[in-house]
């Protein structure tokens, strides 16, 4: 059996190597199945010829989230007027799946960790058996019976010079997975419905050794974790660090999907920082506490706050990620949240427009299935608006914010000096993007 498994080509500021169908590759070669994968993303491909490069495979995957389901959409229209069998999987597909393999017109739709019911499928059209169009899959209780993802066909050194967190330190760049789930109830994140608010960890031990085979097979020189929150298991992250500290890997390190401020101390910052961590983003939201409260954040600001001189204390840099339009915002809770930032000693701050994404406890309360428009530009429309605020205040506060808070000296001049010259047409497209500039 030949499988390809694709992420479709979509406006994205970020072009990281796809972990998820990494992992889906490396799983099904350990089981003796071909594999390609395609990334649309990273080659910048059109449609014709994703699916070209798909003709190959007796069966494709379709990764799809909602930020590129209408490019996904067409890719599996057009496969399957080729008569190829397409399984769907990723997020989108978990928190939709009969509405997503309906409105694809997919043979298969994969629910959850994709793994082993893929694995399945492949068996199954191989002994030509009857196979059921959705495979729910369990939990996988041991992370260690998988094998590393595919680096082989996701060389970082191929990859863009658009990382997640926007501006790094050191290139090649490889993003590293240390655990998965999040045991969190955040309302506007999917979180909580993908992974039932679990969380499993990898051995550390296994974790280092990957961060080394990217370090002497590929010459990565700088790691992101990507989990959702890494600092979880201090014992876990502590080990980590101490590991990647005996064995003088040298390579920096970030946390640009966020971690928890309540989840951090200086004695753990600091033991990363010697470790190689250069840079720590946190995921704040709002400056406004009853915003906090209304999203299930379970934060308080004092905590964030404290988190946040920590970090710098420590010689860290920081970030903070902030949403506006979460319910209960009014044009006063944006300008609280702009003067947190400001407050706080942050070295960069995404302000980005609530998107209500599928899975999500908003997207259930605010009946957004009715309401979804799959063509919306979330970098530049309002979604959803409370009725506590006027719809274009909301559009406009998000160019607000970046403005006020870059176009200060001390902001400007830091950013500059991270910037590096191969990152510029990347960086002015943000720029124009979330509206920094006008």
């Amino acid at each position: 059996m030949k499988v390809a498994l694709c992420r479709p080509n979509y406006q994205s500021h970020l072009i990281t190597p796809p972990l998820g169908i990494g992992y889906l590759s490396s799983y099904l070669k350990m089981e003796g199945v071909e594999t390609k994968i395609i990334d649309g993303l990273k080659s910048n491909m059109n449609e014709e010829e994703i699916v070209k490069e798909a003709s190959w495979a007796d069966l494709v995957g379709v990764t799809m989230m909602s930020s590129y389901y209408i490019e996904a959409k067409a890719i599996i229209k057009k496969l399957k007027s080729r008569g190829k069998k397409v399984v769907i999987g990723g997020p989108l597909v978990t928190a939709l799946p009969r509405y997503m393999i309906k409105n694809t017109c997919a043979d298969y739709a994969v629910i959850g960790e994709g793994e082993k019911p893929l694995l399945k499928i492949v068996k199954a059209m191989a002994e030509k058996k009857q196979i059921k169009r959705l495979h729910k899959a369990g939990y996988i209780k041991n992370l260690s019976g998988l094998p590393i993802p595919d680096w082989e066909q996701m060389d970082p050194r191929r990859y863009p010079r658009a990382p997640h967190g926007g501006v790094v330190k050191h290139f090649p760049v490889a993003p590293v997975i240390t655990s998965r789930g999040c045991p969190f109830e955040c309302k506007f994140c999917a979180s909580p419905m993908l992974w039932q608010r679990r969380i499993r960890f990898r051995q550390p031990e296994e974790v280092v050794e990957e961060i080394e085979y990217l370090k002497w097979r590929f010459g990565v020189r700088e790691i992101h974790f990507e989990d959702d929150n890494l600092t979880l298991g201090r014992e876990h992250v502590e080990k980590i660090c101490r590991l990647m500290i005996k064995k003088k890997l040298d390579l920096a390190w970030a946390t640009p999907n966020g971690i928890r401020a309540d989840k951090v101390d200086l004695s753990l910052l600091r033991l990363m920082k010697r470790s190689g961590c250069y840079f720590v983003a946190f995921g704040i939201e709002s400056g406004n506490q009853q915003i906090l409260d209304e999203v299930a954040k379970h934060s308080r600001l004092a905590v964030i706050e404290k988190a946040v001189r920590l970090a710098h204390r420590a010689g860290l840099l920081t970030q903070g990620f902030f949403i506006f339009g979460l319910p209960g915002e009014t044009e006063a809770t944006i300008e609280q949240t702009i003067k947190f930032a400001k407050k706080l000693p942050l070295d960069k701050a995404q302000f980005l427009l609530l998107d209500v994404i599928p899975g999500s406890a908003l997207w259930d309360e605010l009946k957004f299935a009715d309401k979804v428009n799959w063509a919306l530009d979330s970098f530049h429309e309002v979604s959803w608006c409370p009725e506590t605020i006027d719809k274009e205040a909301l559009r406009q506060a998000q160019g607000k914010a970046f403005r006020s808070f870059f176009l200060r000296p001390k902001q400007t001049w830091g950013m500059l000096k991270l910037i590096k010259p191969s990152q510029l047409p990347y960086v002015i497209r943000r720029l124009r993007d979330f509206r920094v500039a006008g």
